[in-house]
């Protein structure tokens, strides 16, 4: 029976039996119809949509703004069966040959869906949602969808046509449209359903322009793609203005918008979730809520930002520009399909843009223009690996957090290993030299630069790894010292790392004995560098100041009853142990360092108050970069709030039993602000 909902329950099992083996019950409507075929002869499809031309054309908006809710859906990670190919229509498209507008939309889409697959699936992050590449055999393409846009700008062409028509006849006031087939029976209707028409089709078509620009090699297609990208935002914007006139034809009483896939409330035709579940992997079936049009043009509104973020990018063959720029896009959160198409931007043949060599990128942060298309570099087995760690990390910092963590917290130990390969070459090679001197060969200098450069950029995966960590809530308030702690370290071993490398681009520059242009040059990249550090210092004050401040509050805590300290400490850091992610840190040199921790260290040393002197001579140096000095704020926030805060501990005693302190991330995503209250 049509409607009929059957739950999927094993027999005979206890409750506690099925929470054990994690299955529950899932409705899911079933159609009644065992083939599209058989939906078909009951009507379910019909072509036309009806025989009254206005209804025609009113159900032909809805199941293109149903479509449109389940595109959404699919790229929110839901399966294609079951959210655009539930649509009959684009199942078996050539039964709307000779629906000019359902045809040419439903096409449009298609070549769209087939765009989209090839790029997430080149990029590998369709992994995050296995579902999302998986065609089940659906009918993704034809010989015709190569044509899609000409026949979609035939039928835009004379709605257009047909819509300024109107505009004349209003104009002068005539009673007639002539020359001209009107889209439906009702006059003064007709220019507003033309409007409503040709904004869906026109974004659809703009839509797959961005789509098709975008996956131009060398990023050749990126400065028109965003001029599509402002298209199809306009587009959006005159679909909701649409919504009004469409509500007022559907002659139902919306509660609320949320629920309706559709502008005008109505249920589409030619729509069925169920046919497609024998396509299937052979699981259960899971019940799948499309997405309401207003939430559908929220999404697509977001991703269309986020693309336009990507369009945006200058190509800077600068790997610490490029790193900057994929930590600062994934602060917005972008979905699936933005964070793909990135990828596919940066990492193309194995080169950075599909441009640069990534022993050039290697050779550039090392500051040895020298060296780059040296065909002795690039060969070199140390740089080849190398090349290929930076490849792996660009494409892990394009995956969502969780994925992120996980496998940035593994590739660690590729960097430890390369690290220590890189030393000891360097001693077998060298001996045991490792400061700059004047007599050393080029190779000599090289290999000491590539390993600091290395060793750099181990510690930067390790603050990465650390500082999402509160991302995805992952550590209690109870571990908050040790995590602090782990990131006072490692921040303090990346400034030490990031002051040898530019020491020793330095050097490198003075034995070239460079132009003055060119020393106009180092000095604005040792300003730069300077920033940098003085930012990172920030955090290393931030982080010791916390680390501290918790450890004298714990000491007059109780320990937890359900773990060892010790046993949190190898369950959040085990992998930074296994790389030796800095070497000699274990957890009795956390545990002593915190029992050396007193209040009267911490008010005298004011960690917070230091911050407080670097960051007014930062925001010059940040004036250009918007994000820096929203960054910059944020710090100065979190370091105010912390020495009030200690200033109230101090007077008080941190081993008042009135006193109360919890911590809260309302500044800063990282570091948190001490609240304190007297019971």
């Amino acid at each position: 029976m049509a409607g009929d909902r059957s739950l999927f329950l094993l027999p005979e099992f206890s409750l506690g039996a099925l929470e054990r083996w994690t299955i529950r019950s899932i409705p899911f409507e079933r159609s009644g119809y065992n083939s599209i075929e058989e939906a078909i002869e009951d009507g379910v499809a019909p072509v036309p949509l009806s025989l009254d031309r206005t209804v025609d054309v009113q159900r032909s908006i809805d199941v293109m703004d149903h479509l449109f809710s389940c595109e959404a859906t699919w790229h929110r990670g839901h399966t294609l069966a079951q959210t655009v190919f539930a649509c009959i229509y684009l199942m078996r498209m050539e039964r709307t040959s000779s629906h000019a507008v359902l045809n040419s939309f439903c096409r449009t889409l298609r070549a769209t869906c087939n765009a989209v697959i090839s790029v997430v699936s080149a990029a590998r992050t369709h992994e995050e949602e296995d579902l999302f590449t998986m065609s089940f055999g659906l009918p993704l393409r034809d010989e015709w969808d190569d044509k899609c846009l000409s026949i979609l700008n035939s039928v835009e062409e004379t709605i257009s046509r047909q819509l300024r028509a109107c505009k004349a006849q209003a104009l002068s006031k005539k009673k007639t449209l002539e020359d001209l087939e009107s889209l439906q029976d009702k006059p003064d209707l007709e220019e507003d359903y033309c409007r409503a028409l040709l904004c869906r089709l026109r974004f659809r078509k703009h839509f797959y322009h961005v789509v098709m620009c975008m996956r131009k090699p060398h990023g050749r297609g990126l400065e028109l793609a965003r001029k599509h990208v402002a298209s199809c935002l306009n587009e959006l914007s005159l679909m909701l203005k649409s919504r009004e006139f469409l509500k007022s034809q559907s002659n139902i009483m919306l509660q609320d918008d949320e629920n309706y896939t559709t502008a005008s409330g109505c249920q589409p035709v030619g729509f069925d979730g169920s046919l497609n579940s024998r396509l299937l992997s052979p699981t259960p079936p899971r019940a799948v809520k499309i997405l309401s049009w207003s939430n559908g043009i929220r999404y697509f509104e977001k991703l269309l930002h986020d693309l336009d973020v990507i369009c945006a990018l200058s190509l800077d063959p600068v790997l610490e520009n490029v790193l900057h720029f994929i930590v600062q896009f994934q602060k917005s959160v972008p979905d699936l399909v933005p964070r793909a198409f990135l990828q596919t931007l940066l990492v193309q043949d194995g080169k950075l843009y599909g441009q640069n060599l990534f022993s050039d990128v290697i050779s550039r942060a090392l500051s040895l223009p020298d060296i780059i298309g040296d065909k002795e570099f690039q060969m070199n087995e140390f740089v080849v690996q190398l090349g290929q760690l930076v490849i792996n990390l660009l494409k892990i910092l394009c995956t969502n957090t969780a994925w992120q963590r996980r496998k940035l917290g593994k590739s660690l130990q590729d960097w430890s290993t390369i690290s220590i390969q890189l030393e000891l070459a360097l001693k077998r090679e060298f001996g045991e030299t490792r400061n700059v001197l004047h007599h050393e060969n080029m190779c000599m200098r090289v290999s000491k630069q590539l390993l600091i450069w290395t060793q750099e950029h181990a510690y930067w995966v390790a603050s990465r790894f650390l500082t999402l960590g509160f991302e995805l809530d992952l550590y209690s308030p109870g571990e908050y010292c040790m995590v602090y702690w782990y990131m006072y370290v490692v921040f303090t071993k990346l400034i030490e790392k990031m002051q040898l490398r530019v020491l020793a681009s330095n050097e490198t520059s003075r034995r070239k004995g460079k132009k003055k242009k060119d020393h106009s040059k180092d000095s604005a990249r040792d300003t730069t560098f300077s920033s940098s550090c003085l930012l990172l210092q920030c955090y290393v004050l931030l982080s010791e100041g916390l680390s501290m401040m918790l450890a004298v509050l714990r000491s007059f805590q109780l320990p937890s009853i359900f773990n060892t300290e010790q046993e949190r400490f190898m369950q959040h850091f085990d992998l930074l142990q296994k790389a030796r992610v800095p070497e000699h840190i274990s957890y009795y040199s956390f545990k002593e360092s915190s029992s050396r921790a007193g209040i009267t260290d911490l008010v005298k040393y004011n960690f917070f108050k230091e911050i407080q002197k670097i960051t007014p001579s930062l925001r010059g140096s940040f004036a250009s970069e918007p994000e820096k000095l929203v960054e910059l704020r944020r710090i100065e926030q979190v370091a105010e709030h912390n020495r009030i805060a200690l200033n109230i501990i101090s007077q008080v005693g941190p081993g008042d039993p009135s006193l109360r302190v919890s911590f809260e991330f309302t500044h800063h995503p990282h570091f948190a602000v001490a609240i304190v209250k007297r019971s």
